[in-house]
């Protein structure tokens, strides 16, 4: 078994529809996806439908960016169904303040001298999560920059001049919701976290009190040294070392469902852990 659990379509910032991801991953011989697509579930029931003939089965979920004492950071969200509840009826109020945020920056973009309209920018995006890399894929059609990559870089990266921040839950408020929800809240990529070796025990251990239930250890920028470092806290907290390649198609080159950069493997036996993790 193959597995992956960090995976974006058109649904938000991907490149490739529900539909393409699941069977791109199905070709590759990947038999357990999860579908997580920023702050809206609207690609899983075109994924699931998708799925249903092949081989391969598809965990629903999402992935959040939420506040926490020291900064920010993102969750992935497991089994999350696109039905009424809890945090499913919070991803709407994620969404608009995205479109608040979208709305100034491109003001601030205009105000720098880059002829660029919010309406371009969500003409890139074929989901209603709408974001910054649709304004970054906006500029590049205007001829301004050759790649999404580059107008990040010069432009919207935190820090940026065109940056903006944007409304987020607490790291403890998403966590809760999730849970209400029935569904599993798992740290992404704790590397963009910035924080040292020692410092990720003591944040985990106190999001695991809140009902964190992983971290994903297994990601192409961690080293194989972080991937077990991490994975060896998780144990030790007792929440599930997951993995995943964060594929989003063309919008991040050089990544490929399953294997990342060519060295991912994600261990088979996360899928059971992480079920049987959303009753603890």
């Amino acid at each position: 078994m193959t597995v992956d659990l960090h995976l974006h379509s058109k649904a938000s910032d991907g490149t490739e529809s529900p539909a393409q991801v699941v069977r791109r991953a199905s070709r590759l011989g990947v038999t357990t996806i999860a579908l997580t697509d920023h702050d809206t579930l609207a690609g899983i029931a075109e994924a699931k439908a998708a799925a249903a003939p092949l081989p391969i089965d598809l965990i629903p979920g999402t992935e959040l960016s939420v506040d926490w004492p020291t900064g920010k950071m993102h969750l992935l969200v497991y089994f999350l169904e696109p039905i009424a509840g809890p945090l499913q009826d919070r991803l709407a109020w994620l969404r608009e303040g995205r479109n608040r945020r979208n709305a100034a920056i491109v003001n601030r973009l205009q105000q720098l001298g880059y002829d660029v309209t919010l309406g371009e920018a969500e003409a890139q995006a074929e989901g209603p999560s709408v974001g910054r890399p649709h304004i970054a894929d906006a500029l590049v059609t205007k001829g301004y920059f050759d790649a999404r990559s580059e107008a990040f870089h010069d432009l919207l990266a935190d820090g940026g001049a065109a940056y903006i921040e944007r409304v987020r839950l607490s790291a403890q408020e998403a966590i809760s919701l999730a849970r209400d929800s029935g569904a599993v809240p798992v740290i992404a990529h704790p590397y963009t976290i910035g924080l040292g070796r020692a410092e990720y025990r003591a944040a985990f251990r106190e999001l695991t009190s809140l009902g964190l239930g992983g971290i994903e250890a297994y990601y192409p920028e961690h080293t194989p040294a972080l991937r077990s470092h991490l994975a060896s806290i998780a144990d030790q907290l007792g929440i599930v070392a997951t993995g995943g390649s964060d594929y989003h198609g063309t919008g991040k080159p050089g990544l490929e469902i399953g294997t990342g950069r060519g060295d991912l493997i994600v261990p088979d036996h996360v899928v059971t852990a992480l079920a049987a993790s959303r009753f603890t």
